[in-house]
C-alpha cells in the first residue's frame, strides 16, 4: 500500500491511499468509513462547484453546509476539471499511486473521460475500483438518474413505511443511501484482502437498488417464500408482538417483547401477571393473532404514567423498552455520551465544530481522530506535490487555466456558501 504523511498512529488502513470521486452521502459515506480506519482518502471535486452537498442547508459553518461537514471529515481535497484532458490526465497518474479509486457517476460516465476500469487496471493492475450506482452499471435501469428516495419507492421499503392506511412515508435518513456505502466499505475491504493474498486488484459494483434488496430481509423473505405482502406497521412489527410504541402520560414509550421469556418480565413489570396466562397471549404465535386486544389491554396501563417512569421500571427489570428521543435529547443521553462518538474539529477559518465520528472500537487499530472536512481544493498543491512530485510552477499552470483550483484552508471566506 502507498505511504502517506496523514494518520501517524496505528491504524487498519495505514499507508492505504483512496482516490474519492464521490459526492452527496452514499460515496462519501463508504470513503468516511475507509478514512476513519487510516486510509489516505483524497477527495476529487469539481472546481468552483464541488460536492453538490456542500450547499445544502442550512445550517452552515462558514461557506460549508453542515451535511457536507458531517459526511466529508477526514480527507483531502482536490478540485480538478475531469472534462479537461489535462484533469482525466491527473487522475491516471494519481490511480498509478493508489490503492483504491471509488466513483458514483452514472454507468458510462468514466469510460467517457477515459478513466473507465478496464483503463485504469492497464495503468494499476493492482487498484481495486469500486463503482457505485443508482440501479447497477448493466440492465434497463443502468442509465436511469436515481437517489435514495427513488429507490426506496421502486426497491419496496416505502411500501412497508409508515403507517396502515397512510399516505407513502420516507425513512428519516437516507437509509439506502448509508447502506449502499457500508456495502461498498465492506467490497473495497474484501477486494483489499483477495489482493494482499494474490495481488491482484478487481472491480467492485455496489448500488443503491441492489443494497435496498438486500435491506428488505425478512419481508422479501416472506414475500419469496409465502407470498405474502407486507404493508406498513406503523412502529409495530409484524411477525412479533408486543414490539411498538404506546402512549405514556406525557407522549410515547418503545416497549417489544420477542420472546415469551420477555413478555413474562414485561406482565410482571407493568403488574399485570396475569396476561402471561391468558390463552390468547401465551405465545408469540398468540399475541400476534391477538396484536389488538393487547395493545389495548397495554395502552391502559402505559397512560398512566410518564415515559420516564416507564423507562426506569422496565428498564429496571431486564424488559426492553426505550423513550423516543428527539435529536437533544439523543445527544444529551448519558449512554450517547459515554460512547464519546461526538468529536469537536477545529477548521483553521471557521473555528471548532461537533462532528459524529466513528461507531468502531477497536482494541489494536482504532479509527483515527477526527479531521474537519476540507475546503474545495485544499490540497490540490499538496497532493500534487507530494502524490506526483509536482513542481510549483506546473501547479500554477494548471490553476491559470482553470483545469485544478487551489484554496488556502485559511483563505478568507468570499461569503458564497456551498464552495
Amino acid at each position: 500500500m502507498k505511504q502517506s504523511k496523514q494518520n501517524m498512529q496505528q491504524t487498519s488502513l495505514k499507508g492505504a491511499r483512496v482516490i474519492d470521486l464521490t459526492r452527496v452521502v452514499a460515496g462519501p459515506f463508504s470513503t468516511t468509513i475507509l478514512a476513519d480506519l487510516g486510509a489516505d482518502v483524497i477527495k476529487v471535486e469539481r472546481p468552483g462547484v464541488g460536492d453538490d452537498s456542500r450547499s445544502w442547508g442550512p445550517p452552515f459553518v462558514g461557506e460549508a453546509s453542515s451535511y457536507f461537514l458531517g459526511l466529508n471529515r477526514n480527507r483531502r481535497s482536490i478540485a480538478i476539471d475531469l472534462q479537461s484532458p489535462e484533469g482525466a490526465q491527473i487522475i491516471r497518474d494519481l490511480v498509478k499511486h493508489a490503492d483504491v479509486l471509488v466513483e458514483s457517476f452514472r454507468p458510462g460516465v468514466m469510460e467517457r473521460l477515459g478513466l473507465g476500469y478496464e483503463t485504469l487496471r492497464q495503468i494499476n493492475p493492482s487498484l481495486v475500483y469500486c463503482a457505485i450506482s443508482a440501479y447497477g452499471q448493466t440492465g434497463p435501469y443502468k442509465s436511469r438518474p436515481g437517489y435514495d428516495l427513488m429507490i426506496s419507492a421502486m426497491g419496496g421499503l416505502m411500501s412497508v413505511t409508515g403507517t396502515p392506511g397512510g399516505e407513502p412515508v420516507k425513512t428519516g435518513v437516507a437509509l439506502i443511501d448509508v447502506c449502499t456505502g457500508l456495502h461498498a466499505a465492506i467490497g473495497i475491504l474484501g477486494a483489499l484482502y483477495h489482493r494482499q493474498a494474490t495481488g491482484e486488484g478487481q472491480r467492485v459494483d455496489a448500488s443503491l437498488l441492489g443494497s435496498q434488496l438486500a435491506m428488505l430481509i425478512n419481508v422479501a423473505s416472506e414475500y419469496l417464500i409465502g407470498g405474502s405482502i407486507a404493508k406498513p406497521q406503523g412502529s409495530a412489527h409484524a411477525n412479533v408482538a408486543p414490539y411498538q410504541a404506546f402512549p405514556s402520560k406525557d407522549g410515547w414509550v418503545l416497549m417489544g417483547s420477542p420472546n415469551d421469556k420477555l413478555f413474562g418480565v414485561m406482565c410482571d413489570a407493568l403488574g399485570q401477571p396475569q396476561w402471561k396466562h391468558d390463552p390468547r397471549f401465551v405465545t408469540n404465535g398468540d399475541r400476534v393473532a391477538h396484536r389488538e386486544e393487547l395493545v389495548a389491554l397495554i395502552s391502559d396501563v402505559t397512560r398512566q404514567h410518564p415515559t420516564d417512569y416507564w423507562v426506569d421500571l422496565l428498564s429496571s427489570t431486564g424488559a426492553p423498552v426505550a423513550p423516543i428521543n428527539t435529536m437533544d435529547k439523543v445527544f444529551q443521553n448519558e449512554q450517547v455520551q459515554h460512547l464519546a462518538q461526538v468529536e469537536q474539529v477545529e477548521h483553521p477559518l471557521f473555528g471548532s465544530y461537533p462532528v459524529v465520528t466513528s461507531a468502531l472500537r477497536m482494541s489494536a487499530t482504532p479509527p483515527v481522530k477526527a479531521a474537519p472536512a476540507p475546503r474545495l481544493g485544499q490540497h490540490s498543491r499538496e497532493v500534487l506535490s507530494e502524490v506526483l512530485g509536482w513542481e510549483d510552477d506546473q501547479i500554477e499552470k494548471l490553476i491559470a487555466a482553470g483545469v485544478i483550483e487551489f484554496r488556502e484552508a485559511g483563505e478568507p471566506f468570499q461569503g458564497k456558501n456551498g464552495s
